[in-house]
């Protein structure tokens, strides 16, 4: 496996982490929204919730990578 390879699967491991941690917050708040609802939320708009989550924090994931990839980046 090349270091180009190498980077990027630890970049996706490190978006997959994000996913699964945004994907458990999301989960909560749309339960949550469910809970608290009378009627006006349904499963998709809790769906979408869920959704939203698992991409913020893929996102997130992913900005987190960068930054630690930045700062341990040998100084020339």
């Amino acid at each position: 496996m090349t270091e180009a390879e190498k980077e990027r699967a630890k970049a996706t491991a490190a978006a997959g982490v994000g996913a699964g941690v945004g994907t458990a917050g999301g989960a909560s708040v749309g339960v949550l929204e469910l809970a608290a609802a009378q009627g006006t939320v349904t499963g998709l708009s809790a769906g979408l919730v869920i959704g939203a989550g698992a991409l913020a924090g893929a996102l997130i994931g992913l900005a987190g990578w960068g930054v630690y990839r930045h700062f341990k980046k040998p100084k020339d």
